[in-house]
């Protein structure tokens, strides 16, 4: 059966009329499936491109100093084949899955026993046995490693994602800017800081407000090149980022705060669920205003982001100091299961953000990183920001777009709009309202080219 479909004509609102002849342009809707939602003006006399769902950064580029330091570091030490190991380590990184669990491994291990033992005659020995057992489970389970960086890797890491990493959390953090531009962070936390990408994209934004940035990394390499990356390259320049902290361990006091928490690529560092489960409890804890968590966009990655998310919605804090609930900041516009999740072919929920790589003499042209956020954030929602987000590629034909929306009452829709362009793309919000009467539209098939 075919998605409810949601229709309405944006001939007027393409020309960037006033609120009023908007309005009337957008009233062809199909009667009880979607209507504007324009009842706090926000188109004002601007045009539809710029009203407030809009989400969109241009591409981003890392601030000079920051792409200067990192072409210096890989010239002064040069790495062999680095081309190819940066390859690799992407590669590596892109393709990871979530660690399996003891409990899943010992039921694998169980299954293949009792199979084996079917084919097998009774005489086989407990040692053939185990070892028949142990070959088909190399074949079959995912074997995950936790990486250890050292000089050498961080470097490669560097050539590879620092860049990538820059541009998504600065697309995460321009969420919270165009929604909340009166917020101004003074404390800012990374867990898994890495290279330090997260701190360079929030002094971007937020510069003049943040007086202390405290980056955690269990990777003593990893700091040392994050602070190397700060001092333009050595060790005793000034900091083009001030009051940088760098830490192996999370603050052991669980009454410090920050107002932004951040995790980028580090939940999938983590070796089992029970870890990542006291990893996401300890950083919502520090967390005062807001945690942004960040994976690559993999099925995988977006897993992981939902199993923190209901962590956060669902679970009980233990020894709460601040007792405000959390909700989805962003991207979802609900707090219900991820539909994403739930359809009969379940789709990551990602996005995609267009940057200017590091200049290295491979990394020439423009590029684009595809990831998968959560922002949680304490407080309770305002309902009047909650439109249905945008979470695939928009598809244009030639009298209308194809959108697909999570909507707020936690169901998928497919929106057929009426126009050549309609000014929204993937990640954006759609201003309209849905009923939340309408059945879920569990498979959404894409429309024929």
């Amino acid at each position: 059966m075919a998605a409810p479909r949601c229709l309405f004509t944006l001939g007027r609102w393409r020309r960037g009329l006033g609120v009023a002849p908007q309005s009337r342009a957008l009233a062809a809707l199909v009667p009880g499936i979607s209507q504007v939602d324009n009842k706090s003006d926000f188109l004002g006399k601007r045009p539809h491109r710029r009203h407030p769902g809009i989400r969109q950064l241009p591409r981003v580029r890392l601030p000079q100093a920051l792409a200067d330091t990192a072409q210096l570091l890989l010239l002064e030490n040069p790495i062999p084949n680095v081309e190819k190991q940066v390859q690799a380590l992407t590669n590596y990184l892109w393709s990871r899955h979530v660690p399996v669990e003891p409990e899943e491994l010992q039921r694998r291990a169980m299954h293949l026993e009792k199979k084996i033992l079917e084919n097998l005659d009774s005489s086989q020995t407990e040692e053939k046995l185990r070892g028949a057992v142990l070959r088909a489970l190399r074949k079959t389970t995912y074997h995950w490693q936790e990486l250890s960086y050292n000089e050498g890797l961080s470097l490669v890491y560097m050539a590879a994602r620092l860049d990538g990493g820059f541009a998504a959390v600065s697309r995460a953090f321009h969420e919270i800017q165009t929604q909340i531009p009166e917020f101004q962070p003074q404390t800012l936390m990374d867990f898994g800081s890495g290279t330090g990408s997260v701190t360079w994209a929030a002094h971007s934004i937020w510069g003049q407000s943040i007086r202390e940035y405290m980056c955690v990394d269990s990777s003593a390499a990893m700091l040392d090149l994050a602070e190397k990356l700060l001092k333009g390259g050595s060790e005793s320049g000034e900091p083009y980022v001030p009051s940088v902290f760098f830490r192996q361990f999370l603050p052991v006091s669980p009454k410090v705060q920050f107002n932004v928490v951040v995790s980028a690529f580090s939940l999938s560092e983590l070796p089992s669920k029970a870890e990542r489960a006291e990893v996401v409890q300890t950083l919502w804890r520090k967390t005062s205003n807001f945690l942004i968590l960040v994976e690559n966009g993999t099925k995988a990655g977006h897993c992981l982001l939902m199993e923190a998310r209901d962590l956060v919605l669902k679970g009980k804090e233990k020894s709460p100091l601040d007792p405000r609930p959390g909700f989805v900041f962003a991207p979802c516009p609900h707090e219900l299961p991820c539909p994403q999740l739930t359809a009969s072919e379940p789709l990551a929920c990602s996005f995609s953000q267009a940057y200017h790589p590091i200049p290295f003499s491979w990394n020439k042209q423009p590029k684009e990183e595809k990831f998968s956020m959560v922002i949680l954030a304490r407080g309770s929602p305002e309902e009047a920001n909650r439109w249905p987000r945008i979470t695939q590629p928009v598809l244009q034909r030639p009298r209308h777009v194809h959108c697909h929306l999570c909507c707020p009452d936690g169901h998928m829709q497919h929106a057929v709009i009426t126009a050549r362009r309609h000014g929204s793309s993937w990640g954006d919000l759609l201003p309209v309202t849905t009923p939340s009467e309408l059945p879920p539209a569990a498979a959404i098939d894409p429309p024929e080219s």
